[in-house]
């Protein structure tokens, strides 16, 4: 009984926190089914500290998608990379020639045309980052009209709330990464009683 007592709080405190990701991380996945059958919800690196393959398990289990486990995983060009090298094209260019061929490139993009510029470059994951409805719907309009759509996986990241998952999956993304299920769960409540 000592044992158990001497553990009992922290191991109560990690249940709390796993299960409450696992139950946000399947509301979240209720939600998109709704706008369509095939969407993954998927949780970001926005872990505690310690915790990330804790984390990530529970959003398995929730039914959620691990995305990358750490950075290593897959190549990520966001914005700063796209400054650096001037435009997306080069950027994705750079990145295809020193990634190893089974790591997949994503570009994180603001508007359509960015979008379509890193499919055309060659991106595997098009990320639209905290763009409207109108903006993720218009972008995903122009890659079907260049005949790029077929060849990129997208994913809508930033702020998704449960409200929003569902319209984000109704106008067709294959992805949808949400923070929130890592950074921001609600504990559910465990008790711990010994019985005589």
């Amino acid at each position: 009984e000592g044992s158990i007592l001497t553990v009992e709080r922290c191991l109560l405190n990690i249940l709390s926190r796993m299960s409450g990701i696992a139950t946000l991380t399947h509301s979240f996945v209720e939600q998109a089914r709704l706008g369509g059958p095939d969407v993954k919800i998927a949780a970001t690196r926005k872990t505690a500290p310690g915790l990330r393959w804790m984390d990530k398990r529970a959003v398995e289990l929730g039914g959620g998608d691990t995305h990358r486990m750490a950075l290593h995983d897959s190549v990520l060009i966001k914005d700063n990379h796209i400054r650096a090298f001037g435009d997306v094209s080069s950027c994705v260019q750079a990145a295809k020639s020193r990634a190893s061929f089974v790591r997949k490139i994503e570009v994180e993009v603001g508007t359509p045309e960015e979008a379509a510029s890193a499919a055309e470059a060659g991106a595997d994951i098009i990320m639209l980052d905290n763009m409207s409805t109108e903006d993720v719907s218009s972008s995903l309009d122009l890659l079907k009209e260049r005949g790029l759509r077929g060849s990129v996986i997208v994913e809508a990241s930033g702020n998704v709330n449960l409200e929003d998952a569902r319209e984000l999956a109704r106008l067709g993304v294959d992805v949808i990464s949400v923070g929130e299920v890592t950074h921001s769960p609600k504990s559910i409540d465990f008790k711990l009683k010994l019985i005589p």
